[in-house]
């Protein structure tokens, strides 16, 4: 990317999408094009068709979807299911007719199987059944995963999936039903040393292990392979498995290697909120998947590593937080 290349990135209001405008203008890239989903209703084909056409962007980042935690996608799986379908296919149709020279799509670590084994590596991708809590949005993401590689191997185009582990940072959901866990336990123990409450109760066992990573980590990773020279961008887009033999998807994980209980990150989130009463689990909720813990080797490979702490970037997205509030 030049720094007057035109960009594109969807959903720049959302917690990546955000980050990700952040970065570009941190590294001199101005000449952004932003529609909120007021402005643009990425879920109607023909709105969104006619608006890439139209603007021809030469990059475009999909960040735009219908995101939430284990209660939000429980509770609302044909909302998560239809619209995710909706903007990633009109938003990757409308860049190939518009000739965008690069792609890049947000995905989830949801998409692997449920008892894969750990850490995930991309080859992981289709081979058992997901968790069922999450079931519909990642359907959805590996449908748009599949999407890219069909353009791909079917008329030459150059997008790319990249499957993120947990976020969480500035711009995130603090909703006290539809967060993910990071926010959640924000707002939980925030409100619970206001409210000066003995105890905050925290879903599941507290037994399942997570990986973590700061949106703008995630934001420097995405810069980072939309900048990758053609040939080694180009060796990652897949491969033809009817001609090769091997399954070989166009996507690369992006986290940061290591991962945690959910009992050890409530803990976290309790020192840096303040909070000092107990931590208590509701094992009558849902855990979730036991593990996802992200191969991240193909990255360090081409040269890229997180860099935020956890603490310091949970310490970060508590000043978001109360700032919002403000």
């Amino acid at each position: 990317m030049k720094a007057d290349s035109k960009i594109y990135v969807a959903g720049h209001r959302g917690l990546v999408g955000s980050a990700i405008v952040r970065a570009l203008r941190a590294q001199g890239f101005d000449n952004l094009l932003l529609r909120s989903s007021e402005e643009l209703d990425l879920r109607d084909s023909a709105t969104t068709a006619r608006f890439l056409d139209a603007e021809r962007p030469e990059y475009v980042f999909l960040a735009a979807a219908r995101v939430g935690g284990i209660m939000a996608n429980y509770r609302y799986p044909v909302d998560f299911l239809q619209d995710n379908l909706a903007i990633q296919g009109n938003v990757i149709a409308g860049a190939f007719k518009a000739n965008v020279r690069r792609l890049l799509f947000l995905g989830s670590s949801c998409i692997y199987p449920k008892h894969a084994p750990q850490p995930l590596q991309e080859r992981h991708l289709l081979t058992g059944s997901l968790e069922p809590t999450n079931r519909s949005y990642a359907l959805a993401k590996i449908a748009g995963i599949e999407l890219c590689w069909g353009y791909n191997r079917q008329f030459g185009a150059r997008f790319l999936a990249v499957m993120p582990t947990n976020l969480y940072g500035p711009g995130d959901n603090y909703h006290p039903e539809n967060s993910h866990v990071i926010p959640s336990l924000i707002r939980k123990f925030h409100e619970a040393k206001i409210a000066r409450a003995s105890s905050v109760s925290v879903w599941g066992t507290g037994r399942p292990r997570r990986e973590f990573l700061h949106s703008d980590d995630l934001a420097d990773a995405c810069l980072f392979l939309m900048s990758l020279p053609d040939g080694r961008f180009d060796s990652l887009l897949g491969a033809d498995e009817h001609a090769t033999g091997v399954f070989e998807p166009p996507l690369i994980n992006i986290g940061v290697g290591e991962d945690m209980s959910i009992a050890e990150l409530a803990e976290a989130v309790r020192q840096v909120t303040g909070y000092t009463g107990r931590i208590e689990f509701d094992v009558s909720k849902p855990d979730g998947t036991p593990r996802k813990l992200l191969d991240v080797s193909r990255m360090h490979r081409l040269g890229w590593r997180a860099k935020a702490g956890l603490r310091q970037g949970l310490e970060s997205a508590y000043r978001d937080f109360l700032s919002r509030l403000d």
